[in-house]
């Protein structure tokens, strides 16, 4: 299993918006991004991302589970 990157949520949102995600209609509030997807069968993947530098890694593994992405698909999406 690989090990979790130390990132910012900059990065986070950044290769987010180019995997599909869109911000949410609704935006997160003061510290806070929403992030939205649409799966390839209908189902609906929100994302909050806190500004942070860098993000804690138990919120990272929350923002993972909210993607829908596996941790491996999120690594390699980050790299």
């Amino acid at each position: 299993m690989s090990k979790l990157p130390s990132i910012s949520s900059n990065k986070v949102i950044k290769r987010l918006l180019k995997a599909g995600f869109d911000y949410a209609p609704i935006k997160g509030k003061g510290s806070h991004i929403a992030l939205v997807r649409v799966g390839d069968h209908g189902e609906k993947y929100l994302v909050i991302v806190p500004i942070r530098d860098p993000i804690p890694k138990g919120t990272l593994m929350s923002i993972i589970k909210q993607s829908g992405f596996t941790r491996e698909e999120f690594i390699r999406l980050m790299e």
